[in-house]
């Protein structure tokens, strides 16, 4: 008999997202959502830290902590529930949207002062394309998560975030 234990209370707040990944349908696209709400108020929340180096360190070191943090929430999640990749899981979907948005905190900082569609585009950009590869899985997004447990969620997403990062900025020159 396998005994499973209990994840503690701040992984399933993690793993699922704040509770974003119980919402449906489409728990992954709420969970998504969540996250860039989550990183919009954290970007403009940063605007006051005193030091501009501070800021920085802080949204390079994000995605790259609530990644690992991800993978080790996942992890304590699906032993406790048995399950392999549970849909109320969206801390792979946090981990991929944070990376996707991670360029546009100055342009997103810089267009508050001036609502409109530059604006809406800044977060709609990055979320629709971050989407898209996490649904369609190009390579190496689909093999990837065969690696095991929290790896396994979150590496997909990660990839599909490293897509998003990477066209968002392109696309976005093309309604400039």
């Amino acid at each position: 008999m396998v005994e499973t234990s209990k994840a503690p209370r701040w992984a399933w707040w993690v793993a699922t997202g704040l509770g974003s990944g119980r919402m449906r349908p489409a728990s992954g696209t709420w969970g998504s959502l969540a996250a860039l709400v989550v990183w919009v108020a954290l970007a403009v929340g940063t605007r006051l830290l005193p030091w501009r180096w501070l800021a920085e360190a802080v949204f390079l070191l994000l995605p790259i902590l609530l990644t690992w943090v991800s993978v080790k929430a996942s992890d304590l999640v699906v032993r406790e529930t048995g399950l392999k990749d549970p849909g109320f899981i969206v801390a792979d979907e946090w981990a991929g949207m944070w990376i996707a948005l991670w360029p546009l905190r100055w342009e997103l900082l810089a267009r508050l002062g001036h609502p409109g569609w530059g604006l809406i585009l800044v977060l709609l950009v990055p979320f629709l394309l971050f989407r898209l590869f996490d649904i369609w899985k190009p390579w190496p997004a689909y093999q990837v998560q065969v690696l095991p447990e929290g790896q396994g969620i979150v590496a997909d997403d990660v990839v599909a975030g490293l897509y998003a990062l990477a066209l968002g900025p392109l696309v976005l020159k093309l309604f400039r």
